[in-house]
């Protein structure tokens, strides 16, 4: 038998990003950690420029191309952050910049750690849920959801689709969106009124911006003009499931599975129905909400393996964020979104009985890649 190499020489990472932005320095940070070389950062900008190469041996993890106005405005058509259009154009550069990741990658002898195709449905709600749905995972009930699902093409369709499916409280989202730009929480009230909650708000041109306040739009007139507005981009719906609370605020949690383990989870609570923490959200206690759902008959370990079946529908992605909804009394759990970047949870260390124990989100993936390459070596050895 030969010899395993050094795999901390031997081992080449290389993560596709903005190398200003803090996900790269944690990641780097947990790769000197590990006793690795310092891993190769291929700026966005370089793949959207088609300058950019990859290396034989390399390991090549896509990172979010966020946090880089000359990558926005290459993406995007703006370099606004605050922006909330144009998130058609932004998937359909992203995805083609992907594929080309994969081929330069190919040609260079390279191995990419994340599915060119996974990503692109994991960027599409509507595609993203579908999957969840076929393979069996609970979600909430969608009339947008799957490849087949009619186009929403503004406020009328929504409408419509909304008195079809006897939907009273929905989420109305951006295909393509991230961090709740462009959600609204629209509820029709007994009366026939329709009223919204989004951190979306219009200038006096009628162009979109993310607040980072909510902000409440009371009559259908102003919900409708906001979806009209909103729909060019592309539209998922999804029933607006009622959730469990902690302390007097709405709850839901953000699971990280890496490699098809639940590793890392925070409960997020809110006073909106948004739990975003840059919206105005905290940080709940992951202790209490175990509890609860024991208390309520469930198991904490099946609260998890949901995580996981849900991350399975994606087997080609290192690492996923999975949005888990607790119903009211924490008796079941849906999965609201899978998010292929969603591992920003500096310094929280992994769950008891991951394997992650110590370890944050970063540190968790390059063991998870490094035990890959081990395994792989003893079986050619």
């Amino acid at each position: 038998m030969r010899a395993l190499p050094d795999l901390g020489t031997d081992l080449r990472l290389t993560v596709v990003g903005n190398p200003a932005n803090r996900r790269i320095a944690l990641f780097q940070e947990a790769v000197r950690a590990a006793g690795l070389p310092a891993a190769r950062v291929v700026p966005w900008l370089d793949v959207l420029r088609r300058r950019a190469e990859f290396r034989p041996g390399e390991r090549v993890r896509i990172d979010s191309p966020g946090e880089d106005p000359l990558v926005e405005r290459e993406l995007r058509g703006t370099n606004d952050p605050t922006r909330v259009e144009g998130t058609a154009r932004w998937y359909a550069r992203f995805t083609s910049a992907v594929r080309d990741v994969a081929d330069l990658a190919a040609a260079g002898g390279a191995t990419l750690l994340d599915d060119p195709h996974e990503l692109a449905v994991l960027f599409d709600k509507r595609l993203c849920h579908g999957v969840l749905r076929q393979s069996g995972v609970p979600v909430p009930k969608s009339p947008t959801s799957g490849a087949g699902a009619p186009a929403v093409r503004g406020w009328n369709d929504v409408r419509a689709l909304t008195e079809r499916t006897g939907l009273r409280r929905i989420f109305v989202k951006l295909a393509h969106g991230s961090s709740a730009s462009g959600v609204l929480a629209v509820e029709t009230t007994g009366r026939g009124r329709v009223q919204a909650t989004t951190s979306v708000e219009r200038d006096v041109d009628g162009r979109l911006f993310n607040s980072l306040r909510m902000h409440r739009y009371s009559t259908e007139l102003e919900v409708g003009a906001l979806i009209d507005a909103l729909a060019p981009d592309g539209l998922h719906i999804e029933r607006w499931l009622p959730k469990a609370s902690q302390d007097g605020r709405v709850a839901d949690l953000r699971v990280v599975v890496i490699a098809g383990h639940a590793t890392h989870a925070v409960v997020r609570t809110s006073r909106s129905p948004m739990t975003n923490l840059h919206l105005g959200g905290a940080r709940g206690d992951l202790t209490a909400a175990r509890a609860a759902t024991e208390a309520a008959g469930g198991s904490w370990a099946d609260t998890l393996g949901l995580c996981e079946r849900a991350a399975a529908c994606f087997p080609g992605a290192l690492r996923v964020g999975v949005d888990l909804l607790p119903a009211i009394g924490w008796r079941r759990f849906a999965v609201g979104e899978v998010n292929a970047f969603g591992d920003l949870l500096p310094r929280l260390t992994g769950l008891p009985g991951s394997g992650a124990e110590g370890q944050d989100t970063y540190a968790a993936q390059v063991a998870a890649v490094l035990r890959t390459a081990r395994n792989h070596h003893r079986a050619n050895a």
